[in-house]
């Protein structure tokens, strides 16, 4: 055991403090501290209020009308929210329109502190606006699809209310009838509500397969890297005069997987702490309790973050004494594409899978691949955060992958325990048949 344990602890060593792996283990956490904050901080301090000059040339109310639209928009919620536009309204005849026109365009992109009777735009309407819809605006932030789509939609409203006042129509009863519905979810486990939303739900299931797909690929041909470098270099011969095979592989497995494992755990740990420390750390960078919700970090709880970690170190272990074993029947890294390709199929087909289950968690296909512990590592962690899974079937799957690790471990180490010291070409099927029965 002490042997193993020295392996081990040289596998995880060497891989923990390479610059490779200390950078990719804090960036993501910097990567999502920073998605964290800068939509927030964008949303408290990116917008501001405009101010608009609206020439007003239709020979009736309608300047007014888009006037009391715009001046009711808001930037954000609640009592406190600014008003997104400051508008004057300046009416024209017809003759007139093209001067009145050009001395505020004339007046239009100056900041405040220079320009006391400045604007940000100027929003022209003429006497077939209301007839047509057609208007134009004069701006500086005409390059900000955003700001115009808003503005669009503002200035669309009260055109639609002036159109229905002149047929008849109470426009607010029309507006109120037309309002659309504000669906809420919330995810249910066992009877119980989690404080989980549905898109919560889907962007911590893609979350993880992205992450367990490229984890179990990386650190799964890390090992078989390692392997072939010490067979190459001969080290292999000095090795198996004081470790069996079993010995080597089990330890380097171990090593490997608990390397990807710690970060895991750190990118796990990172998505749990931000999602559920959202409002201090909201009040400690000085945003309000709205802006801590619109996080776009999903909240991660600490069951799912068990879940993850558990079938993330099975799959691994699994995936990686099998490519442990290809290390041992290869001698460079071009050979081991011949054989790579049986053990990354499965899960390229785990991975895709995930975006069908996702669609139903609950259904055939779901259930059945999280019996499957080639598939098992990226679908269970999956329905389990979109969906209640039984405990009996949680613990069908775990003894399942136990058992099929245990297998494959038990095969893997056949192979490597001749494979390591064979060199030359590669070994043929029935080659490797043999070294599976000698």
């Amino acid at each position: 055991m002490k042997k193993i344990i020295a392996v081990v602890r040289r596998e995880f060593v060497e891989r923990v403090r390479t610059k490779a792996f200390v950078i990719s283990t804090v960036l993501l956490p910097v990567f999502m501290v920073a998605m964290v904050l800068l939509p927030a901080l964008m949303m408290s301090g990116g917008d501001r209020t405009s101010r608009i000059a609206l020439v007003d040339a239709s020979g009736t109310n309608l300047g007014q009308a888009v006037s009391r639209t715009l001046a009711a928009e808001k930037l954000g919620h609640g009592g406190d929210a600014k008003a997104r536009y400051t508008v004057r309204v300046f009416p024209a005849a017809s003759d007139q329109l093209t001067a009145v026109r050009d001395d505020l365009i004339g007046k239009t992109g100056f900041s405040i502190n220079k320009e006391k009777d400045g604007w940000d735009g100027v929003l022209v309407l003429t006497d077939t606006t209301l007839a047509n819809g057609k208007l134009t605006y004069y701006g500086s932030n005409v390059g900000s699809l955003e700001a115009m789509t808003k503005l669009q939609r503002a200035v669309s409203t009260a055109l639609a209310g002036v159109r229905l006042a002149k047929s008849g129509v109470d426009a607010a009863l029309v507006k109120q009838a037309m309002s659309p519905a504000d669906l809420d979810t919330t995810k249910v486990t066992d009877g119980k509500l989690t404080g989980q939303s549905g898109a919560e739900s889907y962007l911590i299931a893609l979350f993880m397969s992205f992450i367990l797909y490229f984890a179990i690929i990386i650190y799964g041909q890390q090992t078989m890297t390692s392997v072939i470098e010490e067979k190459t270099s001969r080290i292999m011969e000095v090795l198996t005069s004081s470790l069996t095979p079993f010995q080597m592989l089990l330890g380097k497995v171990l090593g490997v997987g608990s390397a990807g494992l710690a970060q895991m755990a750190i990118w796990g740990g990172s998505v749990f702490v931000l999602s559920s420390q959202r409002t201090p750390l909201a009040g400690f960078f000085g945003m309000s309790a709205d802006a801590a919700q619109s996080f776009p970090i999903p909240s991660m709880p600490a069951g799912l973050l068990v879940v993850l970690l558990a079938y993330f170190a099975l799959g691994f272990l699994l995936y990686g004494a099998l490519y442990a074993a290809i290390g041992a029947m290869c001698n460079t890294i071009q050979e081991t594409q011949q054989y790579a390709v049986f053990v990354t199929m499965p899960i390229m087909v785990g991975f895709f899978a995930v975006f069908a289950l996702i669609k139903d968690p609950t259904g055939t296909l779901g259930v059945t691949m999280s019996y499957i512990p080639f598939f098992a590592p990226f679908t269970m962690p999956v329905r389990w955060s979109l969906t209640s899974v039984p405990p009996l079937q949680l613990a069908l799957s775990l003894v399942l992958m136990v058992v099929v690790l245990l297998a494959c471990v038990w095969l893997a180490a056949r192979i490597y325990r001749t494979g390591i010291l064979m060199y030359g070409k590669k070994p043929s099927w029935g080659e490797l048949w043999r070294w599976i029965r000698a």
